[in-house]
């Protein structure tokens, strides 16, 4: 995922940037990677060498056919054929140490952004800024699954599918999609381009857009096909350029995506057996960005602060916390959080999350532009618009009226029939 000349050239760099993510057992890895890069490059330039000579030798036999040298001819033809043997030697070697090497090198971290705060996991993130009044009305909050009463069925979708999904039914149902609809126009008018992609992927994409910790802790694999169940469209979307040549024209490449997204959410957390906070199938509409590299910085800026300003537009409080370098995964150059307030709980909770990958993804898929000095990786950039059901979590919790009935902002409305509020508390869903 990083240049192996960065290793050559700066080991030390690598190393610090390993440390700076608590990755110590990596360490040795980098000088792994040297020293099967020396055998490498030693195994091909004795390569190039024999090749060369047999070349010339080559060109020596057609001159001795010429002046009927048979006898020296057929010696140099025997040189020639321990030369073909040496060679193949050679290139067998050669690619075993190749796959070798690339196997290493996905597993060292990409150099995080001078930026990111040292720590070693996210209780070390770093809040940025608030954005709204973190306000708890002078009435209780219900747990958001009472909020949704009837229109949330758990009991059946375990009966169907297991513990981490569940049926939404009537108002909350089309709330749901009312909010990712919200969502993708409001981004159409940021002037991103709407798009639906696959939802299943092949291995070789999946190992292009994320590292291997990430895949085992979240993906859904096929069986008996080359096929994965995205987590998120972000892999779709920035697999769609897999070994492509970009015009520099293009630049940048502004999409949005709706996409269903599953997950094994392996690890301490766990799957909800009553709420819907965490779940193994949800929806998102995502965005995504190619550019320059100079022009990376600027997106990424720009990019959360589209999340930001859709949750405000829905009368969500939310805050920025910038990801530490323990907290980022191994692809990342910086990332930060965008969190919503929770009044129930009073404190914030993760909804999405914004990162700039650098140029890792686009140099494991081979996604490039050129210009007139050459071609050269780009960088790619996902963010989180609206995802539920944290975001609709959120926006229950924070619409919620006294008297039951969840408040509906003016944004919203066009997508609920113009309605103002809904009333859902003690409605049977049917």
């Amino acid at each position: 995922m990083i240049d192996i000349k960065l290793i050559r050239d700066n080991s030390e760099l690598v190393k610090e940037n390993i440390k700076k993510k608590f990755q110590y057992h990596k360490l040795v890895t980098v000088d792994e990677i040297i020293k099967l890069d020396k055998e490498f490059r030693d195994c091909k330039l004795k390569g190039d060498n024999l090749r060369a000579l047999k070349n010339q030798k080559s060109l020596e036999i057609g001159l001795l056919m010429k002046e009927n040298k048979k006898e020296e001819a057929n010696k140099i033809k025997e040189e020639i054929s321990n030369y073909t043997n040496e060679i193949k030697e050679l290139e067998e070697k050669e690619l075993l140490l190749e796959q070798q090497i690339k196997e290493k090198m996905m597993t060292i971290p990409n150099i995080i952004d001078d930026s990111v705060p040292i720590g070693k996991d996210d209780s070390e993130n770093v809040e940025i800024e608030k954005f709204g009044e973190p306000i708890v009305p002078d009435y209780e909050i219900p747990y958001h699954a009472d909020i949704m009463a009837g229109c949330l069925d758990k009991e059946a979708s375990a009966r169907t599918s297991g513990n981490g999904f569940y049926y939404l039914i009537g108002d909350i149902a089309r709330l749901h999609s009312a909010i990712l609809s919200y969502a993708r126009d409001f981004m159409i008018d940021k002037g991103f381009t709407y798009c639906i992609p696959p939802f299943m992927i092949r291995s070789d994409v999946v190992n292009g857009v994320m590292s291997f910790e990430e895949m085992d802790a979240m993906m859904y694999k096929i069986a008996n096909e080359d096929l994965y169940l995205i987590g998120t469209s972000e892999h779709s979307m920035i697999g769609r350029f897999k070994n492509q040549i970009i015009k520099e024209k293009e630049l940048p490449i502004t999409l949005t995506s709706y996409s269903p997204c599953f997950r094994k959410e392996v690890g301490a957390h766990g799957i909800e057996e009553r709420g819907i906070y965490r779940v193994h199938q949800f929806e998102k509409q995502e965005m995504i960005v190619l550019c320059k590299p100079e022009e990376a910085m600027n997106w990424y800026n720009k990019m959360w602060s589209y999340t930001v300003e859709l949750f405000r537009n829905l009368d969500v409080p939310v805050r920025t916390l910038e990801c530490c370098s323990g907290d980022l995964a191994d692809l990342k150059v910086k990332s930060c959080d965008i969190e919503a307030w929770s009044p129930r709980q009073q404190k914030y909770f993760e909804v999405g999350s914004c990162s700039t990958l650098g140029d890792a993804q686009a140099r494991r898929l081979g996604i490039r532009t050129k210009n007139d000095k050459g071609t050269y990786y780009l960088h790619t950039l996902n963010n989180t618009v609206f995802a539920t059901p944290r975001g609709l979590i959120a926006f229950l919790e924070n619409n919620y009226q006294k008297d039951g009935s969840i408040k509906i902002p003016k944004s919203l409305q066009p997508y609920m029939g113009g309605k103002e509020k809904i009333n859902i508390i003690n409605k049977k869903g049917q």
